[in-house]
């Protein structure tokens, strides 16, 4: 940054504040003055209005028009002002400078809207007719009941004169104050250069003191407040010797915190009380590091094994290293590693705790834990079950051909179970994978003929399905998507909303477009979902009713491929479901993304 010396520093901002003020003093002086000009005629044309209103009253309750104009005309001559009628429907039927029947109607002018309401309506605004800025005063004319307006006359004057005056008593204003600036700026620049004079004299003297020359003393000026200052530079030198010392000590101290960084830095004197604390480690903390100086750890860490840690740390007992978990509420795990911190002399002055954010390896650990276990319960129920029915054909083989006809049967569906959950792990295996190498082919393709073909493949399969199913889709509606994928996910919604919902319930599926997305949704009238399940519904092989899905033949896979086909296409899967009100299932996909 640019330095400047002090006649710089303070001269342009006083320059800057004399013109601000002579600039408001200017235009608050006009202001005023104008407001107050503007007042004045503004009640001049209401009395003028309210005297010749009597004039008009006969003529427009007698429908004289003509008479209006007319009188307008002379009036308006006599009266120097401009002179309007107007009827309630805001027709002009009288002007002093225009003829009526080419002008507009009137009746959303503001002042003739006020009018209209029984009120005296003014108002400033540039005249296209006449060329230039004028002041409107209307006065509503009422019947003989006083019930109604029967006209409105509105006056009106030029405010060329009124902006002339305005502006040489501007001009007055700013030439005064243009002379207060210059003798204002005269002495600012006076003063500042003795000012800066002096400052120099104490730079001079701090500059050695910054060299280590500590003999020098300044020379103690007239001025109390800069005497003040050069009495403190002098003692400051006497101390700064000894401070100097002291700076070292804490100087390494603080490298050898900074030499022990890794990720998140806690780092404890020996009464335990923090003395430093990386912004990595307020992150894991969840602490402000302003207010976690100078506390305890047990109210910084507010965790009793890392309290415990920082103890055994301190004792001596070498490089501790253990996995903590950092409170429930935001479910963080870290990886401390603790030392003691040996300052001059081999003394220990602390302890340093050294945090690395586990969180996410110890998600993914309960993940692939969680995933191994379902797969083994899935996959050990068919197996065991054919097993079995292997094993009693081997040892007790049926006389009878239908009930051998009927073990064989178990067998096939059972396999085929094995295989579909099989093939469905391999397609989601499939799915990371080309999410991992950067997406899939992509092309921009018309989604109501996606979904007609789903459908058709669908009513082959299941031929009751054509009378449930009803399909709308615009024909606008088109996405950039891998097609077999959009169709597989479609197809997987439209089972489920089959096989879960009552048989003959109707099921739609609906394509729109809401923002950048175009949302493909299927809704049933099933039974609902509680709202405890949603938040785990697109997980792998997470079931509401195990019992019940494994016997419609389910694998467990199926909305977890419909979620991660949303993602390899940079979207998302949303469900909404109540008990007892049916499932929305929505599949929303950008129009465009990236291949």
């Amino acid at each position: 940054m640019a330095r400047r010396n002090l006649l710089w520093t303070f001269t342009p901002p006083l320059f800057v504040i004399l013109l601000v003020a002579i600039v408001l003093v200017t235009g608050f002086a006009g202001r005023a003055m104008r407001i107050f000009f503007i007042d004045r005629s503004t009640e001049e044309l209401q009395r003028q209005g309210k005297v010749l209103e009597a004039q008009f009253a006969p003529l427009v309750a007698d429908g004289d028009y003509p008479g209006v104009q007319a009188a307008c005309q002379d009036l308006g001559r006599i009266s120097g002002s401009r002179l309007t009628v107007i009827l309630p429907d805001g027709k002009v039927v009288g002007d002093s400078r225009s003829r009526p029947d080419q002008m507009e109607n009137h009746a959303d002018r503001p002042e003739i809207a006020a009018a209209l309401k029984g009120e005296t309506g003014s108002a400033i605004r540039y005249s296209p007719t006449l060329g230039h800025q004028r002041l409107y005063v209307a006065i509503p004319s009422f019947a003989a009941d006083a019930s109604a307006v029967e006209f409105v006359l509105r006056t009106s004057v030029p405010l060329t004169q009124l902006n002339e005056v305005t502006g040489r008593v501007n001009r007055r204003i700013a030439l005064v104050g243009l002379a207060l600036f210059l003798v204002a700026g005269g002495a600012s620049l006076l003063l500042s250069r003795a000012f800066g004079q002096s400052l120099g004299r104490l730079q001079a003297g701090a500059q050695a003191f910054a060299r280590g020359d500590l003999s020098r003393r300044l020379r103690i000026s007239s001025t109390t407040e800069i005497a003040a200052v050069a009495e403190a530079m002098n003692a400051m030198a006497e101390q700064l010797g000894e401070r100097i010392a002291t700076t070292e000590n804490q100087r390494n101290e603080l490298e050898a915190v900074l030499t022990s960084m890794v990720e998140g830095v806690l780092a404890v004197d020996t009464d335990e009380n923090v003395m430093n604390l990386n912004r990595a480690g307020c992150r894991l903390l969840g602490v402000n590091r302003d207010t976690a100086l100078g506390r305890t750890i047990q109210e910084v860490g507010k965790n009793p094994m890392l309290t415990r840690l920082a103890q055994d740390a301190l004792a001596g007992r070498g490089p501790l290293e253990r996995d903590l978990h950092l409170g429930a509420e935001r479910n963080v795990w870290v990886q401390v590693h603790a030392s003691c911190v040996v300052g001059p002399g081999g003394k220990t002055i602390g302890a340093l705790l050294v945090m690395n954010d586990i969180t996410r390896l110890r998600r993914l650990e309960n993940m692939r834990r969680d995933f191994v276990a379902n797969v083994s319960h899935e996959l050990k129920t068919p197996i065991t079950s054919i097993k079995g029915f292997v094993e009693t054909l081997i040892e007790d083989p049926p006389e009878e051909p239908a009930e051998l006809e009927r073990f064989l049967a178990i067998i096939s569906k059972q396999a085929d179970r094995l295989d579909s959950i099989i093939s469905d792990l391999l397609a989601l295996s499939r799915l990371e994978k080309e999410s991992d190498n950067g997406g899939i082919e992509v092309h921009s393709l018309p989604l109501g003929s996606i979904l007609e073909r789903v459908l058709r493949d669908l009513f082959t399969r299941r031929p009751e399905a054509e009378t449930r199913v009803a399909l709308r889709c615009p024909a606008e509606a088109r996405a950039r998507i891998n097609a077999p994928l959009v169709e597989q996910a479609v197809t997987n919604l439209l089972e489920n909303a089959l096989k879960y919902s009552p048989d003959g319930s109707p099921i739609a599926l609906e394509c729109s477009l809401a923002g950048a997305d175009v949302v493909i949704s299927v809704r049933d009238e099933g039974p609902g979902i509680a709202a405890e399940h949603l938040p785990r519904l697109f997980e792998r092989f997470y079931r509401v009713d195990k019992a019940r899905s494994r016997q419609m033949g389910g694998t467990g896979l199926g909305l977890a491929i419909v979620k991660h086909i949303a993602q390899v296409h940079h979207g998302r899967v949303e469900v909404q479901s109540r008990l007892g009100e049916g499932s929305t299932f929505s599949l929303h996909i950008p129009r465009e993304v990236e291949a």
